[in-house]
């Protein structure tokens, strides 16, 4: 069993055969996102890597509804995206990092979009991360998602989100201490 800080990394056996059972049918369910992938390789990739069964296991937890996207391309990896219809609701009302959140004098939210995945052991999409997302069928009509922010926003103090409005994909630029009910965070993982 792998830890960190103090948290169990890993799936006790009911709960890593009832996650894969969930994932199984996701992946059966919506087959365009992942043409030519067999599920079988899937699942044996997450067996021999608990740790990553774990993150994917609080990507659901968190109402990301995690599915395979594709394949990476330089480690051959499968790529899971949260592909939930809106934001996932366990993980709005973040602000964007740990520098944002102390910087809130008064109604600090409880963590931050950055810190939250990287306890989960996921990474915030990109902005083309986000829009290849969209390719499978428009994801947060409703809501948003902070997205990765290049350094250079990030110094001034800005932070990047993204949603789908009039049939596009949007960016934006927010402050990056802001947060909203509506506004979460989509992450991947590699496996």
């Amino acid at each position: 069993m792998t830890k960190q800080h103090g948290v169990r990394r890993e799936l006790q056996a009911g709960e890593q055969e009832e996650l894969l059972a969930v994932l199984k049918n996701r992946f059966e369910q919506h087959s365009g996102r992942h043409e030519g992938i067999r599920w079988e390789e899937v699942q044996s990739r997450l067996e021999a890597r608990p740790d990553k069964l774990w993150s994917l296991g609080e990507m659901e937890r968190t109402g990301g509804e995690p599915d395979v996207v594709g394949r990476d391309g330089e480690t051959d990896g499968y790529l899971f995206y949260d592909c939930s219809p809106e934001s996932p609701k366990g993980r709005r009302s973040t602000c964007y990092d740990r520098l944002a959140l102390e910087s809130r004098a008064k109604n600090k939210p409880e963590t931050s979009a950055e810190e939250m995945a990287s306890a989960m052991g996921i990474e915030l999409l990109s902005e083309d991360e986000y829009k290849h997302l969209q390719t499978f069928g428009p994801v947060d009509r409703k809501t948003s998602s902070w997205i990765r922010t290049p350094g250079d926003i990030r110094a001034l103090g800005g932070a990047l989100f993204c949603d789908w409005r009039y049939g596009h994909v949007f960016v934006y630029h927010n402050g990056a201490s802001s947060y909203y009910a509506a506004r979460g965070f989509r992450g991947k993982l590699l496996v």
